[in-house]
């Protein structure tokens, strides 16, 4: 027998579980799409629109809601002679700068009308930002800007800046853009410039994290399609759920869950999907999920943890916010990155708290030094160096961090001889 055969068959179309999968209809999120509705209906009038940004912890429904709400402005906007939409979405997950969203953007608008690209290197932000505004005024109409993951800009925000006031600055003439922005930071807004916050005048809408309910609605149409009829027992999904609901409010790591409690069961050749198999399942997507942690952090998360996994390398742990500080502005240096303030490291501190990757230690020294924090990881440095080799911008860094522990190893080596 070979090593892959097709054996029994639960998935009568996994494609229902899959991350890029967009559903028919949007569940459990009614008031957040009726505001979304009413924020884009000044488009559907063809007059000016707000800025849109919508904040929630990954998995809240964000993309897809924008998803499914720009595919039902575009199919209404065509009823109207005097509607001229376009869309644009661009992911910043890679992107730390201005410049860069600025580039894609460019070469976003070029490849839509067949153009050559331009280059990401080489032009000042000022010709960029010419540039794009041209592109923009050859499209006209209402263009709609999604900007994914806008938090990895960080401090970088001049294109929140020049994109709602190019019209008022005689930039762009016949084109009215309209910026739709997606974060996973809560606090994103507090950390823009203050003539930032004035020019937006956007609209917010809030994604909380799912409850066990919501969850298991969301889930079961899906679960419907993906698998034959009477393959999963009765608890699997409100088990899911559950898991879900308990640890992240995540619809993702629900669909996950389900999908891979799904593949466990084929790989055992089992007719059924039980509960032993999500139990089992969970612990698998724990594992995972810590590695995935990481690699979703932002360019700024990304920089706290590889200060922290510096002083891990040194056994320098657990330290002060302070003391951490002072390295992380040193590696924003080095990548050539604007560094946040040391109450923003605090607030990636605690994100990833939350998400287990870093131990978190109250101290309280009295009257002395009062109370206070030391964080250090609570993960393997191994795993975290994996993380950080395999982001193409921290490569060199975790390189060093490396070289750091291995030096620190052949130290205690040579020590005990």
């Amino acid at each position: 027998m070979g090593m892959f055969q097709r054996a029994c068959q639960v998935f009568a179309d996994a494609e229902p579980l899959d991350d890029s999968y967009e559903p028919e209809d949007i569940r459990e999120r009614d008031k957040e799409l009726k505001k979304y509705q009413r924020a884009l209906q000044p488009i559907i009038d063809n007059r000016p629109t707000s800025n849109i940004f919508l904040y929630g912890k990954t998995g809240t429904g964000k993309t897809v809601a924008t998803k499914f709400m720009l595919s039902q402005l575009a199919k209404h906007a065509v009823e109207y002679d005097d509607i001229d939409l376009s869309t644009a979405w661009v992911s910043c997950e890679n992107l730390s700068s201005s410049y860069q969203v600025a580039v894609a953007l460019v070469n976003e608008f070029r490849e839509s009308q067949d153009k050559d690209r331009i280059s990401t290197t080489g032009y000042s932000q000022q010709r960029v930002f010419e540039l794009l505004y041209e592109e923009l005024d050859t499209l006209g109409g209402t263009v709609v800007i999604v900007l994914d993951e806008i938090d990895n800009i960080a401090n970088s925000d001049d294109i929140l800046y020049g994109l709602p006031r190019a019209r008022s600055n005689g930039y762009i003439d016949d084109v009215r853009p309209v910026i739709v922005g997606i974060s996973n930071d809560f606090q994103f807004r507090d950390n823009l410039s203050p003539k930032v916050k004035d020019t937006l005048a956007e609209k917010e809408i809030l994604f909380p994290p799912y409850d066990a309910n919501q969850l298991r609605s969301i889930l079961e149409p899906r679960a419907e399609k993906a698998f034959h009829n009477g393959v999963l027992n009765g608890d699997v999904v409100p088990l899911c759920a559950a898991f879900a609901a308990q640890d992240t409010g995540s619809a993702r790591q629900a669909i996950r869950l389900l999908r891979e409690a799904g593949e466990l069961a084929q790989a055992d050749d089992s007719e059924i999907v039980t509960e032993d198999h999500v139990r089992d399942a969970q612990d698998e997507l724990e594992k995972n999920q810590l590695y995935e942690g990481m690699q979703e952090l932002t360019t700024q998360g990304h920089a706290v943890l590889c200060a922290l996994a510096y002083h891990q390398a040194l056994d320098e742990v657990p330290l002060r916010s302070r003391d951490l500080y002072e390295r992380y502005v040193k590696i924003c240096d080095r990548l050539d990155a604007d560094s946040v303030s040391e109450r923003r490291v605090r607030d990636h501190l605690s994100d990833m708290n939350m998400l287990g990757l870093i131990t978190v230690y109250e101290r309280n020294e009295g009257l002395s030094a009062g109370r206070y924090h030391e964080y250090e990881l609570d993960v393997p440095l191994k795993v975290v160096l994996e993380v950080l080799l395999s982001t193409t911008r921290f490569e060199e860094i975790a390189d060093i961090i490396q070289s750091t522990v291995n030096d620190n190893l052949f130290q205690s080596d040579s020590s005990n001889y």
